[in-house]
């Protein structure tokens, strides 16, 4: 094998182990959830990846305790409560993975936007 073959092999192996690591990354993000309860033990709120509900779960005695509005804002919160902690799991797991100097966020923000992955203008030679 000559240096050229073995660089190249060598190339194949780094991007297949590169590979693997984003694969083993997916999963995990695709398998994120958290759960947020309330302190009262009332109201409890899960969500998986990309703050997407899975799950409100109510105790009985929340409809004595609380009313309408009240109930609402208690699911809001746990809702916020376990997408914040879901969004910052995220972005532990994906920073890793990015571009030097790519932020997470301008990637999976809100105000995501392809800038990220595009150069700047292109400018002729004078």
């Amino acid at each position: 094998m000559d240096a050229f073959e073995s660089e190249i092999e060598d190339l194949a192996g780094e991007i297949n182990q590169q590979i693997a690591r984003v694969r083993r990354t997916y999963e995990e993000f695709a398998s994120l959830e958290h759960t947020a309860r309330s302190k009262d033990g009332l109201v409890s709120v899960t969500v998986g990846p990309h703050g997407r509900l899975l799950r409100i779960d109510l105790n009985p005695r929340v409809y004595r305790t609380l009313s309408p509005t009240e109930l609402s804002d208690a699911i809001m919160r746990q809702a916020a409560q376990a997408t914040a902690a879901v969004s910052e799991r995220s972005k532990e797991l994906m920073t890793p993975l990015m571009p030097d100097g790519v932020p997470v966020e301008e990637v999976f923000g809100e105000r995501a936007t392809l800038d990220a992955f595009l150069p700047g203008p292109v400018e002729p030679a004078p």
